[in-house]
């Protein structure tokens, strides 16, 4: 586990993958974070942002949304406004669903997976997921606000789940 305790403002978690063979079901996969509050940091999430959604206030977006990973670099891309968070937020985890349209699929079966987590011009994490072969979702990175600074901390966190996007949602906070 990596951390960098400067203070992180904004970030960008891209996620790029290959398309699915010509004439089979696309593979769909999805940025998920999941806000939590400093008095339930473990508990379920306050909101979560994903397709078709954006933070209530704005500062956690989803600017691309690819459902199929054609294109060229990171296809799908979410930024994070830790900074402007408001104080009651102390946790934010960023993960990765594999949507299962036409059945379900773990990272091992879609090819050229990766995860980029940005902080301007500096890699804070590149990932290909392989770790995580065998699962259908997983987390990517924790990013915690301390308490007395207000400053916020990244922490890679790649843990896998067998679990479909909308129950992943519900436990990729969860304590380890």
């Amino acid at each position: 586990m990596s951390s960098v305790s400067k203070g992180i403002k904004k970030v960008e978690v891209g996620l790029r993958w290959d398309p699915s063979p010509v004439g089979t079901p696309p593979h769909d996969l999805d940025i998920i974070a999941a806000t939590y509050t400093a008095d339930a940091p473990y508990d379920s999430p306050v909101y979560l942002v994903h397709f078709d959604s954006r933070a209530p206030d704005g500062t956690i977006t989803l600017n691309r949304d690819s459902k199929t990973g054609q294109g060229f670099g990171f296809d799908e891309v979410m930024t994070l406004e830790l900074d402007r968070l408001a104080a009651t937020y102390a946790r934010v985890v960023v993960g990765v669903a594999i949507q299962p349209h036409g059945g379900q699929k773990a990272f091992a079966d879609i090819p050229n997976t990766a995860v980029r987590i940005r902080h301007g011009h500096t890699d804070l994490a590149l990932n290909d997921l392989s770790a995580v072969s065998g699962f259908t979702a997983a987390t990517i990175a924790e990013f915690t606000r301390d308490v007395e600074s207000g400053s916020w901390s990244f922490h890679e966190m790649i843990r896998g789940f067998d679990a479909d996007p909308t129950s992943f949602a519900a436990v990729m906070g969860t304590e380890i």
